[in-house]
């Protein structure tokens, strides 16, 4: 009985979730059109076809920042058992937004935090992610910010008068932020940089945002065995002959799958690996809600869905 009660609530919510064997369920947090109406849910069993959650309607309206908007949402699962996400709120703001969830429905207050505000010509900081630092018992910050002059041999590489670099801050409780540092800067304009831990080391899954003299746009990767210094120089592009960004990873059965957004063609992409050198491009082989953007993929056990989304 209590399993019919079960699935006629996920039902009520737009949720089929019959038949599943596994015990775990891909989550991807997405954002639409602009970022204005907040934050999208949807979910997988396999990693190739995701569904929106609530029939794609808004989780959390943003409320922070001069634009309130919530754009390329970034959610971890944090040692202290709570998610934790990050935001972009602005096109041209020096902070970010942070809230956090037992349940990935109910979120707490949203904060501003002024990552950047210490540096008056910061333009942006754009496509927030964080990763926990296990071995520090801490959580890094990161994400892409243009400071006019800062970078000059590169200042006419990228889309107007935005030449990024990739910078972090640490904390451990979202209310004391160390002072921001580089991250990664290997003399090339970078966004939307996605730190996965790979047992002893760490995988940055990035986007060479290089357009002239020849465009790139496309997805690398770099590796470290530390988490915020000492990543390689990037790898070829993973990704094909297409514009990508906001890649977003994790190890399915022992293979790495990267999704991605192919924003010039108005829809998302997909390569997988199993060694992090040669990639199956599997795009044609995903599917994602109509209008999904720049998202974050994690995962959660089936009980937890059940549980999060059954009301």
């Amino acid at each position: 009985m209590k399993q019919v009660v079960v699935f006629l609530s996920l039902l009520i919510t737009g949720v089929s979730f019959v038949g599943a064997q596994d015990n775990e369920v891909f989550m991807f947090c997405y954002f639409k059109n602009n970022g204005e109406d907040g934050l999208h849910l949807a979910y997988s069993k396999d990693g190739y076809t995701f569904t929106a959650l609530k029939h794609d309607s808004s989780f959390l309206t943003p409320l922070v920042g001069k634009d309130k908007l919530m754009r390329d949402p970034c959610i971890i699962r944090g040692a202290d058992g709570l998610f934790h996400m990050v935001w972009t709120v602005s096109w041209g703001e020096r902070g970010i937004g942070y809230a956090s969830s037992p349940d990935l429905v109910h979120w707490s207050a949203q904060r501003y935090l002024p990552v950047m505000e210490h540096e008056p010509g910061a333009l942006n900081c754009w496509a927030p992610e964080i990763t926990y630092d296990r071995g520090n018992g801490q959580y890094i910050i990161y994400w892409a910010t243009t400071i006019p002059g800062r970078f000059p041999a590169t200042d006419t590489t990228g889309d107007e008068k935005y030449n990024h670099r990739m910078y972090y801050t640490a904390t451990k409780d979202f209310m004391q932020l160390l002072p921001a540092k580089i991250l990664y800067n290997k003399g090339f304009n970078i966004i939307d940089a996605s730190i996965q831990p790979d047992g002893k080391r760490f995988i940055m899954f990035l986007k060479d945002e290089t357009k002239k003299p020849v465009p790139q746009k496309n997805i690398r990767i770099a590796i470290s065995n530390a988490i915020s210094s000492g990543y390689s120089v990037p790898s070829r592009p993973v990704t094909g002959n297409y514009w990508a960004e906001g890649p977003t990873a994790i190890k399915i059965k022992e293979q790495w799958f990267v999704y991605f957004d192919k924003y010039a063609s108005h829809r998302y992409g997909a390569v997988v690996s199993s060694n992090l050198k040669k990639w199956t491009d599997i795009s044609d082989k995903i599917s994602f809600p109509a209008g999904t953007r720049h998202g974050t993929v994690f995962s959660i056990t089936e009980k937890e869905f059940t549980s999060f989304f059954r009301q």
